[in-house]
């Protein structure tokens, strides 16, 4: 993979992320830069399964299947670390 290749991932990760976000209903309390990480791992997990299903590279200018794809598992790893990221914090409950 080139600088530039990996440079694209990167920011490809970073949109998949903000989106894998927003279609979490609710509020997510964890940090954006979290997001961002778990939309740049979302991505590159999403193309090496495409490529493993044969769908990468239909020759088009953007394969939606992939980037569908890549969104539902932003969405999953948010899912994950929003259940996760809030056991640690303390909870204020009130009477």
């Amino acid at each position: 993979m080139t600088a530039g290749g990996i440079i694209t991932a990167l920011i490809i990760g970073l949109i998949i992320g903000a989106l894998g976000r927003l279609v979490v209903p609710g509020r997510q309390n964890i940090p954006i830069w979290l997001t961002l990480v778990i939309g740049v791992v979302a991505a590159l997990l999403g193309s090496a399964i495409a490529r493993a299903g044969g769908f990468a590279d239909t020759g088009g200018f953007v394969d939606w299947r992939e980037v569908l794809l890549q969104i539902a598992l932003a969405a999953v790893g948010v899912l994950l670390t929003v259940s996760m990221y809030g056991r640690g914090r303390r909870r204020v409950s009130r009477y």
